[in-house]
């Protein structure tokens, strides 16, 4: 050991000490220039005199977001159920586009209208990607039913046919247009009842096509699945006729229109429903073939009344009822029916003496006018019948007592309780007839607001309504909810000019937004109509 001066060190002394002591350290820390080996270091140590390393620090994580549960989508409709999820949702991206899944090439024409309507790609049979949209049938579910999954940044429709993945695009399109993205979670989603929609007088008033088709736009983003297009009556026959020209009005539709019409209808899984209407409101045809028009005991000609007693008039609505049925290829066929002035007389057998004997003729001493009507009804029906459609006739034109009884494959389109012959809905319901819902207390926009008709609000409609309320504002019992199909809102022309095409197009906009809800879904909405109201003026098309 070395030993140092006591007291303090200056100058050279200071020096060499510095010089000693790091000799001493050189030689501890098993510097070459030390004499001997260095020590081992004690067992789990470090070798006497080496400073203990640091230990690396462990790295402070970077906090993961977290997502609250997720809320349904906003939509109108709103979707009838939602299973939330922590997530951040889905939102168009320029890199996403829309794919369709394996052996689903049919919703090629559902995904190119989605990519344009969002401003993503169309890629059509492809593995969907990061941000992408993917479309697929398949799986289980009822018609018209999907599920709409959003998950790992990608949305996911499936449903078991082409109209439930087109609805399913439906709710995505208005969840970004209403929120700007898709929810996180799984939608599961389907209608309540099969037959939604609207039925556009086009007879009274003409619309053009390019208003047709705008209604139908709006439709497709409401889920709503049937136009029903009223298109002969007193006051026109608005279609091209091949087999009767002389009865087409100066305004009409082309068949060329018309096919465009059906192409768009088609495109968003919509059924066009035409009607030609027998045998009252048949004007314009007796307008070109007087000899039809029936006339009373006293000399009256009541308007649009063909005398079904003549086989003229028959053959004239059959050729009609050929040419348009191979027109319109969709699954139903109006055969109107309503309001026959014969059988709105206080005695039609008096009042219509010609009748009444060829009804006895027909059926016997009991006949009635009204058989020989219903007979005209069934005999119209087994014109189209072969078609496979499905026959519809307005309520007042099914009649009980008589000899003769409507055939039980026509569905009740029931509109009014206060017509000659027109009952309350329970009978047709107890005799087990399939009925559409087209109450004149809610569901009628009659132009002119004649006859104590207001126009329908949509809040009204959103508040009070629902499709067992068939006629008045009393509900029929909801063991026959089955039985009731759907409903639709109807536009009526009686005062043509008093609103135009874009006037009416805004008065039906919410009533037939409610509609849809209360179609899609019949309880009790959740939402107020106020945020209702602001809601579908902000996602309609």
């Amino acid at each position: 050991m070395r030993h140092f001066p006591r007291g303090p060190l200056r100058g050279p002394a200071l020096l060499a000490a510095a010089v000693a002591l790091t000799a001493v350290a050189a030689c501890s820390n098993g510097s070459p220039s030390g004499a001997g080996s260095p020590s081992p270091a004690p067992p789990g140590g470090t070798s006497p005199g080496t400073t203990a390393a640091k230990p690396t620090p462990t790295p402070t994580p970077t906090p993961t977001r977290t997502y609250p549960l997720s809320t349904a989508p906003r939509t109108v409709p709103a979707v009838r159920s939602h299973e939330p999820a922590r997530g951040p949702g889905w939102k168009p991206a320029a890199t996403a586009g829309v794919v369709l899944g394996a052996d689903s090439a049919g919703l090629a024409d559902e995904g190119r209208l989605l990519a344009r309507e969002l401003g993503l790609r169309y890629r059509g049979e492809a593995a969907a990607g990061p941000g992408d949209v993917e479309l697929a049938l398949g799986g289980p579910g009822a018609p018209e039913s999907y599920t709409l999954t959003v998950k790992d940044g990608r949305v996911r429709v499936t449903g078991p046919d082409e109209a439930g993945v087109f609805y399913g695009t439906r709710t995505l399109k208005q969840s970004v247009r209403s929120a700007g993205t898709m929810p996180e979670g799984t939608v599961t989603d389907r209608p309540a009842k099969p037959q939604r929609g609207l039925n556009v007088d086009i007879a009274r008033k003409h619309f053009t096509a390019e208003w047709l088709e705008d209604r139908i736009r709006e439709m497709g983003d409401l889920k709503l699945n049937q136009l029903g297009l009223h298109f002969s009556d007193d006051q026109g026959f608005r279609i091209e006729s091949d087999s009767h020209p002389e009865v087409v009005s100066r305004q009409h539709l082309t068949k060329a229109e018309v096919r465009r019409i059906l192409a768009l209808a088609a495109s968003r899984h919509i059924t066009v429903v035409p009607e030609i209407d027998s045998p009252g409101h048949l004007g314009a045809v007796i307008a070109a073939h007087p000899d039809l028009q029936l006339v009373s005991a006293s000399g009256r000609t009541p308007r649009g009344a063909v005398d079904i007693s003549d086989p003229d008039a028959a053959r004239i609505v059959d050729d009609l009822l050929r040419e348009y049925t191979a027109l319109f290829p969709g699954a139903y066929w109006h055969l109107g029916a309503d309001e026959y002035v014969a059988l709105m007389a206080k005695d039609p057998e008096a009042s219509y003496p010609q009748l009444a004997a060829a009804a006895r003729k027909a059926y016997g001493p009991s006949g009635r006018v009204q058989d020989l009507a219903t007979d005209w009804l069934n005999d119209r029906a087994a014109t189209v019948r072969p078609t496979g459609k499905t026959l519809k006739a307005w309520n007042d034109g099914f009649f009980a007592g008589g000899v003769v009884s409507a055939a039980k494959d026509i569905e009740v389109e029931y509109w009014t309780g206060k017509e000659y012959g027109a009952r309350p809905p329970l009978p047709y319901l107890q005799a087990g007839r399939r009925l559409v819902n087209l109450n004149d207390e809610y569901l009628y926009y009659v132009l002119g607001e004649p006859n104590a008709f207001t126009y329908p609000t949509g809040r009204r409609i959103y508040e009070q309504w629902t499709p067992l309320v068939v006629r008045g504002t009393t509900p029929v019992p909801a063991r026959y909810d089955a039985q009731i199909q759907g409903a639709r809102l109807a536009v009526w022309c009686d005062f043509a000019n008093a609103q135009t095409q874009d006037q009416v197009a805004a008065g039906i906009r919410l009533p037939l937004a409610a509609l849809s809800q209360k179609v899609w879904d019949s309880r009790k909405p959740t939402r107020s109509w106020s945020d209702f109201r602001a809601l579908a003026l902000k996602v309609r098309g």
